[in-house]
């Protein structure tokens, strides 16, 4: 009976230790939680980032301001992906809009415009001709309307919100690192510069020999 009492607890500890050996590495810096059924993928010299936003999150607006300082921490050595999501009320359109965007190698003057857009100059951004203004100061033409109108990023922005239910996204925005470590502000009190700072710290770590 104590024998298999000793076994018992035996397991019990080493349960969490079985955890991290299977996903993520234990010497891993700051808060965060990781993904159920999601695998650790680092091969030591880039790391790939995806990030969930809204583009009617204040938040997000805040986070984008301090993605060029926790990008500058590791030249050449981030791969960042944005998942575009919708939450209540709000549209898809901005998200379709982004995608558009992505495909025209504009992603990241479309997403700058659509924070701007809606933070700064208080527009609709659910909005297709509002879109469609903030798609030609960012360069893009008839084609972008014929798609957004036409809805051939509807079906991947539908993706996108399965995609946050897969991850258990309780807010945004949030990152997931490497595969499976994920973290939000809310991990940092919602204090936006400390979110900042606990993801950099996340990721020193993982590049920590």
């Amino acid at each position: 009976m104590i024998k298999r009492s000793f076994i018992a607890i035996a397991i019990i500890l080493l349960l969490p230790l079985a955890a991290f050996a299977a996903g993520t590495p234990a010497n891993i810096k700051g808060s965060f939680t990781q993904v159920p059924g999601k695998e650790f993928k680092f091969d030591g010299k880039t790391v790939e980032v995806v990030e969930f936003l809204s583009f009617y999150c204040d938040h997000c607006y805040q986070f984008e301001k301090a993605i060029p300082a926790i990008k500058g921490n590791f030249p050449k050595k981030v791969k960042w992906k944005i998942v575009p999501l919708y939450w209540g009320q709000g549209s898809s359109k901005p998200g379709e809009a982004y995608l558009i965007a992505v495909d025209a190698g504009k992603g990241e003057e479309m997403k700058k415009a659509l924070f701007n857009a809606n933070f700064v100059e208080k527009k609709d951004i659910g909005n297709v001709e509002v879109l469609e203004t903030i798609a030609v100061k960012v360069g893009l033409g008839f084609d972008f309307s014929r798609k957004l109108r036409g809805g051939e990023k509807a079906g991947e922005a539908g993706k996108a919100l399965n995609m946050a239910q897969e991850y258990r996204i309780e807010e945004t925005p949030t990152v997931v690192i490497a595969g499976n470590i994920m973290t939000n502000p809310h991990a940092a009190g919602h204090d936006m510069e400390d979110f900042k700072k606990n993801v950099i710290t996340i990721m020193k770590s993982l590049f920590e020999k």
